[in-house]
């Protein structure tokens, strides 16, 4: 018989057991869980429950007598971070008692407890565990409380540091805490709802925009914030904005592409990073942490619709934009310290229509269906090392209406559309990522290595539409080509913790290598060709005689809606980057950390920018800390804004009209005066305080100051008349202004804890202004250069402020939030600043008056009800802006054509909803 099976022995079956195997005294210590025996004046005590034995001291025997005599035994064990690194000072408890211990610096513990008393472990910025005593020795992992405000964050190197010691500022989203307190469909809401600078708006009739939603952090452009997956940079889309879009001119990461259930938390550092990660981190870095749960399975599924009363159309009122969306999160463990964590998700969205035009009939959301998968996994190697590889498929197909085709138009033809038509422009969308990796210590020294690809395919299709030059004969529906980003990137990190260096150090450094491609690839002929009335192509040596002519105008060609790309418009574009970087951490004082980094980038494209960051952290008491961060930032343009490309329909109030957007490398770029793009350059300082009354109440404020020079802009509309062509206007991108951007972020929770319930309160808020500093217009009308209109739309994506009251209440298996929302005002140009000065009395100033379209600020009230039926099963059914609210209406003016633009509340109203929950 073996040791390991004396467990089911009765206590003299086991002390005989015993006897039999060791030479050496045997003592039963009663309460059945104690033998000792003696071995070189040495005791160890055996655990007949858990079979673990221990080195104990004569001493240790007496007391244990002690204990047991008064029917308590000893819990010996450690407590442990998610990185194996022991937690000082946890509060170690036995329930339903006033007994207690804190852990050693090595996170150890010893604790005498009652028989059947389980104990409590808990420490700030941890999720508390409870667990029943039934072994000698345990093992406790804590993980991080996203609730108390202190957990690992993007933005140091140092693994041991946490959130409330960081030099900087971080914000961090707890997705199934978001998820119990509010039913956002898609990542972007989730961050807006919880982060009052990040405003993710939806677009109506604006092309590519309807379909890949730009988000914007701190106001500045949507590439202008670094997004990464698990610490690794993510691919951007291969959408540009164009028109009235927020993040006009820019390229985003479509963060939707990521499936809600796949994200375990969202970290965002409140600063400048491109020091430390490279372009396009000038306003900060969201990084998304996986999910890598391995004990569970979880299901969701959310049935919505919208309220679609206040359509003027009777035949729209109702219900509308109907959701349905459904995810599964499973995981499992690989060995001891590995795991595998799977997710997939589904999405389909109906329509929403809301108050349109004669100019925009069907003004509102797209229709989306979207599939995902997502993996993260970890597998232990030996020595320490481990590998791991995370990364996921998106498929989307999105479905929205462009602006009205009158039937008595040159651009509709009565024989297939009668009574005229609105084209629907519909996308595939395709999503791919893949990081592989691995990473453990050598000689001493952390290593990582790993490697990611990431793949953007946009593809148009369009639909319910036709060319209008080929008159009857034309077909309804185009292929009308699309573009493509692939992004490459490989890193080498090293860092390393010396404890005894002052009160720390920490030292980081890594070289990364990045390869990108861009594409633009053609449609089929007849979404970009024009025709003649013979159905040939026409070309400069065409009879006007032969065009194709509607009451005295020319037949456009190319696919109504969205014209497709044609060869013309091609590219195939590459460019490689090499960075170096060196990142450090000094504790000097347990009160003063300063961290200092240093990076080099060279773009085989246009050169090499160096880049620098300080922040300091001084802890004025325990609790209280000061903050303070200065550094400098660039961004490469993006290959699209270089090389993008496009013949297409502009509508200048209200009129329809062929414009050409000419890529950057284009020789005719420069003879408009417009000069070759190069990096925006940003210097960014922030301010901040953070404070933990006590375990019930904190809060942070942090300030700061953003300047960008070359910022890449679109510009406006330039006169074409000159190129000999059907186009009228033409438009570029260029380094066209330099901001300066100057805000505050607040924080307030409060939480109150009662006999059987808890009350949390959390007020967040940002206050925030930019301005227009300088346009680089040179030589070139500034009006038409970068004018009023494209300076409201620049200045509308950073709203003066955004407040956030969110109120939670539980009570055992039930759980009420309410969330108020105070959406600033907001001011934007319409249309009619380009109608003739005699419509206003000649007037300037009245023209540009009654082309200001204002927004009121608006107040939106959103609440949930949770229930959980069992431990496996919750119910949750709310409304999201429960009044209905809609922004302030204006005229048929607007960029969308419709009687709102896009604006970060949004124009959809009132969101119903009921979402099942399992897990088991």
């Amino acid at each position: 018989m073996k040791i390991a099976d004396f467990k089911n022995l009765s206590i003299n079956e086991s002390i005989a057991f015993l006897k039999e195997t060791t030479p050496f005294n045997i003592e039963y210590l009663g309460n059945n869980y104690f033998v000792i025996y003696k071995i070189n004046e040495q005791y160890k005590r055996i655990s007949k429950k858990s079979k673990d034995s221990v080195n104990i001291t004569i001493a240790d025997v007496r007391e244990l007598k002690k204990q047991i005599s008064e029917n308590k035994y000893l819990i010996k064990g450690i407590v442990l971070d998610q990185f194996n690194a022991p937690i000082q000072k946890a509060n170690i408890i036995e329930k339903n008692t006033q007994n207690g211990i804190i852990t050693n610096n090595d996170g150890t513990f010893d604790l005498y407890v009652s028989g059947n008393n389980p104990i409590e472990i808990s420490h700030i910025g941890y999720n508390t565990q409870v667990i029943p005593p039934k072994k000698s020795f345990i093992t406790v992992h804590l993980k991080s409380g996203v609730e108390l405000d202190e957990v690992f964050v993007v933005g140091s190197r140092n693994n041991t540091r946490q959130k409330i010691d960081s030099p900087v500022s971080t914000d961090v989203i707890d997705i199934r805490q978001v998820k119990s307190k509010s039913e956002f469909i898609q990542v972007n809401q989730f961050i807006q709802n919880e982060i009052p600078s990040f405003n993710a708006t939806k677009q109506s009739g604006s092309d590519g925009s309807d379909h890949i939603v730009p988000a914007t952090y701190r106001g500045l452009g949507p590439d202008q914030t670094l997004v990464l997956i698990n610490g690794k940079r993510r691919h951007q889309a291969s959408l540009i904005n164009l028109y009235g879009t927020r993040g006009r001119g820019n390229s985003g990461t479509d963060l939707n592409a990521i499936p809600a259930s796949a994200i375990k938390r969202i970290e965002i550092l409140k600063d400048g990073a491109s020091a430390q990660y490279g372009s396009d981190a000038i306003a900060g870095v969201i990084n998304i942490v996986l999910n890598d749960q391995s004990k569970e399975t979880q299901i969701n599924s959310t049935f919505g619709f919208h309220n679609a009363s206040n359509n003027t159309n009777k035949d729209r009122q109702g219900i509308d934009g109907v959701t349905y969306k459904a995810d599964v999160n499973y995981g499992a463990k690989i060995n001891e310290e590995g795991f595998i964590n799977l997710s997939a998700e589904f999405l389909s969205k109906g329509h929403t229509f809301r108050r349109g035009t004669d100019i925009r009939e069907n003004y509102g959301d797209p229709a989306t269906t979207s599939s995902s998968i997502f993996v993260n996994s970890e597998i232990p190697l030996s020595n320490g090392m481990k590998l791991y590889f995370n990364g996921g498929y998106n498929y989307k197909n999105t479905r929205a209406y462009a602006f009205t085709r009158p039937s008595d138009s040159e651009r509709n033809v009565t024989e297939i559309y009668p009574m005229g038509f609105n084209p629907l422009i519909t996308s595939n969308i395709s999503d791919k990522s893949l990081t592989v990796g691995a990473n453990g210590v050598y000689s001493g020294w952390n290593v990582d290595f790993s490697n990611t690809y990431g793949n953007n395919y946009f593809q148009y299709y369009i639909k319910k539409t036709l060319n209008a030059s080929l008159l009857a004969a034309s077909p309804k529906e185009f292929d009308a080509g699309g573009h493509s980003l692939i992004q490459n990137t490989t890193n080498i990190d090293v860092s390393k913790h010396f404890n005894k260096f002052l009160e720390g150090l920490n030292i980081a450094a890594g070289v990364e290598h990045r390869i990108e491609n861009y594409r633009i690839f053609s449609g089929e002929e007849g979404s970009y060709e024009w025709y003649d009335i013979n159905g040939d192509i026409v070309t400069d040596s065409t009879p006007t005689d032969l065009l194709p002519m509607h009451n005295g105008e020319i037949r456009p060609g190319g696919s109504q809606g969205f014209p497709g790309y044609s060869p013309l418009n091609e590219v195939d574009r590459t460019r490689t980057s090499v960075s170096l970087y060196f990142d450090g951490e000094i504790d000097f004082t347990k009160k003063w950390l300063l961290a200092t980094a240093f990076r080099y980038e060279n773009y085989s494209d246009f050169g090499s920018s160096i880049n620098t960051k300080i922040a300091a952290r001084y802890k004025v008491t325990p609790k209280t800390n000061l903050r303070f961060s200065f550094s400098t930032g660039f961004r490469a343009p993006s290959l699209a804004q270089i090389y993008y490309n496009l013949k297409f329909t502009n509508f200048i109030d209200n009129e329809a009209v062929e414009s050409f957007l000419i890529a950057n490398n284009n020789p005719l770029t420069e003879k408009f005066g417009i000069e070759q793009l190069k990096e925006e350059k940003a210097i960014n300082y922030s301010l901040g305080i953070n404070h933990v009354f006590n375990r019930n109440f904190k809060f942070s404020l942090d300030s700061y100051y953003i300047f960008i020079k070359d910022r890449i802009i679109l510009s406006g509309n330039f006169d074409a008349s000159e190129l000999n062509s059907n186009v009228k206007n033409v438009q570029f991108f260029a380094n066209g202004v330099n901001t300066s951007t100057i805000g505050l972020d607040f924080r307030f929770d409060w939480v109150k804890y009662f006999e059987n319930s808890r009350l949390n309160i959390g007020f967040v808020g940002n206050l925030n202004k930019m301005a227009i500093t300088k346009i680089n217009n040179k030589n070139l009308d500034k009006e038409t250069f970068f004018g009023s209109r494209e300076q409201y739309f620049l200045l509308a994506s950073a709203p003066k402020h955004k407040l956030i009251l969110n109120a939670i209440y539980s009570l055992k298996n039930f759980s009420i939030s309410s969330t108020l929302t105070r959406f600033s005002s907001l001011e934007l140009i319409d249309w009619q600043i380009f109608k003739p000065l005699s419509l206003f009395n000649n007037s300037p100033q009245q023209r540009f008056d009654a082309s200001v379209d204002y927004y009121q600020p608006k107040y939106t009230f959103d609440t949930h009800i949770t229930y959980d039926l069992t431990n496996h099963v919750s119910l949750q059914a709310g409304v999201n802006n429960l009044f209905n609210t809609y922004p302030s209406e204006q005229a048929r003016n607007t960029d969308s054509g419709g009687l709102w633009d896009a604006i970060q509340m949004g124009a959809n109203g009132a969101f119903y909803y009921s979402k099942l929950l399992l897990k088991f």
